[in-house]
């Protein structure tokens, strides 16, 4: 299987999104509600139809941009947040964006790329990052099987995966996600070394 911009596209045309729980999920709510900086520079990759972005618009937040490989889902943020502005929705493959962020929102991409991309993913959020900015959200915590997406990890995976490129600040179960998701996401904050 081949997780490119039409197989993402095809999932969208098929209402296949399970991964899209219609809102904000509250572990990241929480984490924003606690930003006090309102112009910090924010990027939120493989976006889907990003409830983040739209909370963050609606709490006074302005230089946030959001990034994915499939045109349905930015045209969805369109249509729900008319006031946003195109240069904020970014169709792009990831690993080609280039730019300078303060913090960049994970949640349910990392688990949507082959797991060979993982070290890639690692150095790109590391290289899209300023000194001392934040990668913050969520990682499914279950074992990595051959089917996915999503693919999971454990949390020293995610440990040895990070640790050479970040300060691993906090890294633990949730204690707020959702209720189909409970037990199974790690909440984390990593700072760029």
């Amino acid at each position: 299987m081949k997780l490119n911009s039409a197989y993402w596209e095809d999932r969208y045309s098929n209402n296949e999104t399970g991964w899209d729980v219609g809102k904000i999920t509250t572990p990241l709510k929480e984490y924003i509600d606690q930003i006090e900086d309102k112009s910090i520079k924010i990027l939120i990759p493989g976006a889907g139809n990003s409830y983040e972005f739209e909370y963050l618009i609606n709490n006074g937040f302005e230089n946030i941009y959001v990034l994915d490989f499939a045109q349905s889902p930015l045209d969805n943020i369109k249509k729900r947040i008319p006031n946003c502005t195109v240069t904020q929705l970014l169709k792009s493959d990831f690993f080609e964006h280039e730019g300078s962020y303060d913090l960049i929102l994970e949640q349910t991409f990392f688990c949507a790329l082959d797991p060979s991309l993982r070290k890639e993913y690692v150095q790109k959020m590391q290289s899209l990052l300023n000194p001392n900015g934040k990668l913050v959200g969520l990682l499914f915590q279950f074992s990595l099987t051959e089917v996915g997406p999503p693919f999971g990890a454990s949390k020293e995976e995610y440990e040895l995966l990070f640790t050479n490129d970040f300060e691993i600040k906090l890294l633990e179960t949730a204690n707020n996600s959702i209720k189909a998701r409970q037990g199974n996401e790690l909440f984390f904050i990593f700072i760029k070394k």
